[in-house]
């Protein structure tokens, strides 16, 4: 899926979900978003260990999310390449197809030619 693509889609999907999510599910999405915030752990760092979890977790959605919010953070080629091993090591070999389609959507390039 293509980065604009996944973004509106997740943008919408979370207006729709919490137009209609009752108070414990809009808690979880606050709690969610605050884990994140920068604390004694910067906030990218904290965007890396939720990449190593989400590919652990197999979750392609929240792979590209936290792809997003590391490239937004400054992580680097060689910095993502370390979380992408590190979940490697702690995940097996069943992580490997989420490994090739986090590296196929972090080298993602634009129409001009620029990764976005």
């Amino acid at each position: 899926m293509h980065k604009e693509d996944f973004r509106a889609q997740r943008q919408a999907q979370n207006e729709l979900t919490l137009a209609q999510a009752n108070l414990i599910t809009k808690r979880f999405f606050n709690l969610d978003t605050a884990a994140y915030n920068e604390g004694v752990l910067d906030a990218k760092t904290k965007e890396m260990l939720g990449l190593v979890a989400s590919m652990v977790l197999r979750c392609d959605d929240c792979i590209r999310y936290h792809l997003d919010q590391c490239q937004k953070h400054g992580v680097s080629d060689a910095e993502v390449q370390e979380v992408f091993s590190i979940a490697l090591v702690v995940g097996g070999s069943i992580v490997i197809p989420h490994l090739r389609r986090a590296n196929a959507y972090w080298y993602q390039e634009t129409d001009n030619g620029e990764r976005n």
